[in-house]
C-alpha cells in the first residue's frame, strides 16, 4: 500500500516527471532462492512470455527494483540485476557480501543495522539486564551480528546465557522439519533463567517463534514469557492459521524500528481500499478473505457454512497483528524508495531536456537512459542516499503490545514493572563478587567483605579499605569517622583511677604524718627511722605518678610519666631491700665476734638506696637521651577509635626500667623470705615478704595483661598496677605499725619490744 500510494502521488504531481507515468510490478519470492531468481528474470523479460535477456519493451522499461525485506532476497536479486546495471533499493538489512561484485548498484533505504548493537547495549545497561539470551537467523547476517555484538556486549559487562540460531525458512517441503528444530530452540530459550532475549532474525522468524510454543511438549513453557528485544529489520509476519493463537508471549516486546512519519492522506487511502474499487489489485481479494475470514460469492464452490464477504468490511477493524493502519518504518522506507527513483529519473529528464544537451531529439526519451547514469547522490523525499550507503541513523525504540507500537521517548516509561535478567542477584553493599570457575563473568558468588573493608556499591569486584581516620560500620557498607580517645578525667574509668590515686596518696600522707608525729617512739625508731620516711615518701610519689597517665597526652607528660614511675618505684623497692638487709644484718651482729656489726646502721641503708637510685637514673637518662617517649596517634589498634597515646620510644629501655625494678623486688622477696623466722619484735621481714609477694604478683600479671589490651586500656592497666603494687607496700609494711601507734599505744614501748 505504501508503494501504491507513493506511485499514485507522483503520477498526480505535475512537478515530478511531467508527461511520464510510473508503473510497477510485484513478484513474490516465496521465501526461496529459485523463485527469487525466476521472479527477477521475469522483471527483465517481456510481459507476454519468459525470455531472459530480451530487450525490454519500450512501454515497460524497467528502471529500478525495490528488493525484499530479508537480506538474502536482496542478494539473490542483486546477482541478476548487476548484469543489466539495474539498481536495487532495499528497505531491510544489507546482505553480507564477502565477494561483492564491482559496481553492484545497491541502495540501502534503512539505517545500517550494525548501529543497533550500540543501541541495544545502551538499552540493556539502562535496565541492568546483564544476563541475556541471543537468537539469530542461521545465515551470514546473523553471523555478522554475533561478531559485532558478542565482544561489544561482553566488554560492557553483559553475559550470554545462550546463543541459539533459528532455521531459515526456505522450502515449503521442509517446514515441518524446521518447525520441529525451531521448537527445540524455543524450549531452550524458555527454560533459561535469562528473561531478556535479543532476536536478530528475518521477518518470517517471528511467525516461527509464534508457532514454537504450540509445538512445545511442555505446557508450562508456553506461559514462561520473556522480554524480546528485536532489531529493526524484523517485522511480524502473520498467517491465517495464527488468527486465534495467543500472541501474549510477545506482549511487551521492545523493538528498534526505522523512523517513519505520518503521511497526509495515507490513512484515508487505506480506509478507502476495498475489492470493489481496486480491481487492478490482484492481491486484495485473497487478502480480504484471509484477513476477515470470509469468502466472496464467486469463490464459494463446494463451500458451506462460511461467512460471505461484502467488500465493505473495514480494514481499521483488523487487529494490528494482521494489518497496521499506520505507516510502519519499513513501509516508509518503501515510500521513500519510490520517491528516490522518481527524483533520479526527474534529474535525468531535466538533463536530457536541457537546451544544447546531447541526444536532445525533441523529446524526453528516458527509455534510452540507464539509471546508473543519474547524478549522485540520489535524493529521496526525506533522506539522502548514496550508492552502497545508507541514510543517517534514524532508529526509534518502541514498546510493542501485540499489534500496537508505542514510541517511548524516555526509556524510564517501563521501569515500573521492569523485569530482572541477572545470572546472579546483585551483590548488595557490604559484599563483593567472587567469580565462579568455568562460568561466565556475570555468574558469581557474593562474599561478605573481609574485616576492615567495605563495599558501598552493588556488584563491586573487591572491597575497599576505609581511610585511617574511618572504620567500617556493622554492615560494612560505609565508613564511619573514628572518635579521638584517651584516658580522660571525664570518663568513669579515668575518674575512678584518679580518685583511688588521690585517696591512696592521702592515706600515705596520713601515715607519714603519724610516723613523724611519733618519731620518738620505739616502733618508729626501729629498723632505721630515716629509711622509713624515705619509703613512705617514695610510695606517696608512686601514687601521684599515676596521675601523669590520666588526661590528654602532652609532650611533657610523655617524657615524665615512665621515668617518674621508674625512679619512684626504684627508690621504694630499694628502701624495702635496704630494710630487709638491715634486719638480717642486725641479727647477725648478735653473734659473738661478728665482724658485720660495723655495716649495720644508716650508712648501709643510704648506700643501697642511693646506688639503686643512681642505676635507675642512669637508665632513664640514657633512655631520654637516645630514644625518648613522644606523643603519638594510634589509628590501628582499636577499630573505632583514634587513640592519643605516648609512644615509649625505645621498647628496650622501657623494659630495662621495668626489669631493674623487678630485679630489686625479687632480691628483696628472696632475702625477706629467708629472714621471715627471726624474732617478731625486731623483725619486719615477715611483712616485707608478704608485701613483695603482692608486688611481684601484680607486676607478673601486668605484662601479659598490658600486651593483650589496646588503646587507653593499656594505660589503665599500668595505672592499676602502679596503684595495686604501691598499696601492697603501704598496707603490708605499715598497717601493723600504724595500728599499734594509733590504736594500741601501750604496745609502743621499749619493754614490749625487748621482752622476747
Amino acid at each position: 500500500m505504501a508503494l501504491v500510494f507513493a506511485v499514485k502521488e507522483i503520477n498526480e504531481n505535475p512537478l515530478i516527471l511531467p508527461n511520464i507515468t510510473l508503473g510497477f510490478n510485484i513478484y513474490d519470492s516465496n521465501i526461496k532462492a529459485q523463485q527469487t531468481y525466476h521472479a527477477t528474470m521475469l522483471l527483465m523479460s517481456t510481459s507476454e512470455k519468459f525470455v531472459p535477456n530480451y530487450v525490454y519493451e519500450i512501454q515497460n522499461k524497467l528502471t529500478a527494483v525495490i528488493g525484499g525485506l530479508d537480506a538474502e532476497i536482496s542478494l539473490h536479486v542483486a546477482n541478476i540485476l548487476d548484469i543489466h546495471k539495474v539498481p536495487q533499493l532495499i528497505y531491510g538489512p544489507a546482505p553480507v557480501m564477502n565477494t561483492k561484485p564491482p559496481g553492484l548498484p545497491f541502495y540501502q533505504m534503512a539505517p545500517q543495522e550494525t548501529i543497533q548493537c550500540e543501541g541495544i547495549l545502551s538499552l540493556l545497561l539502562h535496565f541492568r539486564w546483564t544476563w541475556i539470551g541471543v537468537v539469530v537467523t542461521d545465515n551470514d547476517n546473523g553471523e555478522l551480528f554475533l561478531q559485532i555484538a558478542v565482544p561489544l556486549f561482553s566488554k560492557s559487562g553483559v553475559c550470554f546465557a545462550f546463543i541459539e540460531s533459528l532455521p531459515k525458512l526456505s522450502f515449503v517441503t521442509e517446514i515441518n522439519a524446521m518447525l520441529q528444530q525451531g521448537a527445540k530452540t524455543h524450549d531452550k530459550v524458555i527454560v533459561s533463567k535469562a528473561n531478556i532475549v535479543v532476536v536478530y532474525a528475518e521477518s518470517y522468524s517471528m511467525a516461527l517463534l509464534l508457532w514454537f510454543p504450540y509445538l512445545s511438549e511442555q505446557e508450562h513453557m508456553r506461559k514462561n514469557a520473556k522480554v524480546w528485544v528485536i532489531t529493526s529489520q524484523m517485522d511480524f509476519t502473520s498467517y491465517v492459521l495464527q488468527r486465534n493463537w495467543d500472541t501474549g508471549i510477545f506482549h511487551g516486546t521492545i523493538s528498534f524500528r526505522i523512523h517513519s512519519s505520518d503521511l497526509l492522506g495515507f490513512q484515508q487511502f487505506l480506509e478507502s481500499r476495498n475489492p470493489s474499487n481496486s480491481e487492478e489489485d490482484f492481491f486484495i481479494k485473497d487478502f480480504w478473505q484471509q484477513a476477515f475470514g470470509c469468502v466472496f460469492p464467486d469463490s464459494m464452490v463446494g463451500k458451506v457454512d462460511v461467512d460471505i464477504c461484502t467488500g465493505e468490511e473495514k480494514l481499521g477493524s483488523l487487529p494490528g497483528s494482521f494489518f497496521e493502519m499506520g505507516m510502519t518504518g519499513h513501509s516508509y522506507s518503501i515510500y521513500n524508495a519510490v520517491y528516490a527513483v522518481s527524483h533520479a529519473l526527474h534529474a535525468m529528464y531535466l538533463l536530457r531536456t536541457k537546451p544544447g544537451a546531447m541526444l536532445n531529439t525533441g523529446g524526453p526519451k528516458l527509455q534510452n537512459l540507464q539509471f546508473w547514469q543519474a547524478p549522485r547522490p540520489v535524493k529521496g523525499k526525506t533522506h539522502s542516499k548514496a550508492e552502497g550507503g545508507s541514510p543517517a541513523p534514524a532508529l526509534t525504540v518502541t514498546f510493542k503490545v501485540w499489534g500496537v507500537r508505542q514510541i517511548l521517548p524516555p526509556l524510564i516509561a517501563i521501569t515500573a514493572s521492569q523485569p530482572l535478567s541477572l545470572c546472579t542477584e546483585s551483590c548488595q553493599p557490604g559484599s563483593h563478587k567472587k567469580m565462579k570457575e568455568g562460568e561466565p563473568f556475570c555468574c558469581y558468588d557474593c562474599i561478605p567483605c573481609p574485616e576492615g573493608k567495605i563495599a558501598n556499591q552493588e556488584d563491586l569486584n573487591d572491597c575497599n579499605k576505609c581511610s585511617e581516620k574511618d572504620y567500617p560500620n556493622k554492615d560494612q557498607d560505609f565508613c564511619i569517622p573514628k572518635i579521638v580517645t584517651f584516658l580522660s578525667y571525664e570518663e568513669p574509668l579515668g575518674l575512678s583511677l584518679a580518685f583511688f590515686a588521690c585517696s591512696f596518696s592521702f592515706i600515705t600522707a596520713v601515715v607519714l604524718g603519724t610516723f613523724v608525729k611519733h618519731n620518738n617512739t620505739p616502733i618508729v625508731k626501729a629498723n632505721n627511722q630515716s629509711l622509713t620516711y624515705t619509703l613512705l615518701i617514695s610510695i606517696l610519689l608512686c601514687f601521684l605518678s599515676s596521675l601523669l597517665f590520666i588526661g590528654r597526652p602532652q609532650k611533657l607528660t610523655c617524657l615524665l610519666r615512665q621515668t617518674a614511675f621508674g625512679m619512684t618505684f626504684s627508690v621504694a623497692v630499694s628502701c624495702v631491700f635496704a630494710k630487709t638487709i638491715t634486719v638480717v644484718l642486725a641479727f647477725m651482729t648478735t653473734r659473738p665476734g661478728s665482724s658485720i656489726k660495723k655495716w649495720v646502721g644508716k650508712r648501709l641503708a643510704s648506700t643501697i638506696v642511693f646506688s639503686c637510685f643512681l642505676i635507675q637514673a642512669s637508665i632513664c637518662t640514657m633512655w631520654l637521651g637516645t630514644s625518648p617517649p613522644f606523643l603519638d596517634v594510634d589509628m590501628h589498634s582499636v577499630t573505632e577509635e583514634i587513640v592519643l597515646q605516648c609512644n615509649e620510644g625505645s621498647v628496650t629501655m622501657f623494659y630495662s626500667v621495668l626489669g631493674f625494678i623487678s630485679f630489686l623486688a625479687i632480691i628483696s622477696f628472696t632475702v625477706a623470705f629467708l629472714a621471715r623466722k627471726l624474732p617478731d619484735s625486731f623483725n619486719e621481714a615477715k611483712f616485707i615478704t608478704f608485701s613483695m609477694l603482692v608486688f611481684c604478683s601484680v607486676w607478673l600479671s601486668f605484662l601479659p595483661t598490658y600486651l593483650s589490651t589496646k588503646g587507653k586500656y593499656m594505660v589503665a592497666v599500668e595505672i592499676f598496677s602502679i596503684l595495686a603494687s604501691s598499696f601492697g607496700l603501704l598496707g603490708c609494711i605499715f598497717s601493723p605499725k600504724y595500728y599499734i601507734i594509733a590504736f594500741r599505744p601501750e604496745l609502743n614501748k621499749k619493754q614490749q619490744l625487748m621482752r622476747r
